[in-house]
C-alpha cells in the first residue's frame, strides 16, 4: 500500500497513540497555563491600577479635609489673632464622632452575627441519623417477628 506497510503490531498502535495521547494533554496544560498567566497578569494589572487610585483618594481626603478646616475657619473667623486651629478641632471632632459611630455599628453586627456553624450540613447529619435509626427500628422489629414466627 503505497510502499508502506500497514502491518502495525498492536503494542506499537497502543504506544502510538499513548504518544500522540500524552502530548495532546501536555499541550493543553500548556495552552491553559499560558490562559492562566494571562489573566493572572491582567488582574495584576487593574490591582496596580486599582491601588494607585486609592492612594490618590487618600491624598484627596487630605487635601478635602484641609480645605473643610480653612472653610469652618472662615465660617469662624479669626477675629483677628491668626489662630486657624479652631477649624482644624472641629474637623477632628467631626471624625472622631465618625469613627465612633462606625464602631458601635461594627460592634452591632458583630454581636448579632452567629457562629460559622455548618448549619445545613448539620441538619442534614442530624435526618441522616433519624433516618438510620428508623430503619434500626424497622430491622430490629422484622427480627423479632421473624424470630418469632420461625419459633
Amino acid at each position: 500500500m503505497n510502499g508502506r506497510r500497514a502491518d502495525k503490531s498492536l503494542g506499537q498502535i497502543v504506544e502510538e497513540v499513548s504518544e500522540k495521547a500524552s502530548l495532546l494533554v501536555r499541550q493543553e496544560i500548556d495552552l491553559a497555563k499560558a490562559e492562566v498567566t494571562t489573566k493572572v497578569t491582567k488582574l495584576g494589572k487593574g490591582a496596580a491600577v486599582g491601588a494607585v487610585a486609592g492612594l490618590f483618594l487618600v491624598f484627596a481626603l487630605f487635601v478635602f479635609l484641609f480645605v473643610l478646616a480653612f472653610m469652618f475657619n472662615d465660617l469662624l473667623g479669626d477675629f483677628g489673632t491668626g489662630n486657624i486651629w479652631p477649624g482644624f478641632l472641629i474637623v477632628f471632632l467631626l471624625l472622631v464622632i465618625l469613627a465612633a459611630v462606625a464602631g458601635f455599628l461594627a460592634y452591632r453586627f458583630f454581636k448579632k452575627a452567629t457562629p460559622p456553624v455548618p448549619e445545613m450540613a448539620i441538619e442534614e447529619a442530624k435526618l441522616t441519623k433519624a433516618q438510620f435509626d428508623h430503619q434500626k427500628v424497622e430491622r430490629d422489629q422484622l427480627a423479632r417477628s421473624s424470630t418469632a414466627s420461625g419459633s
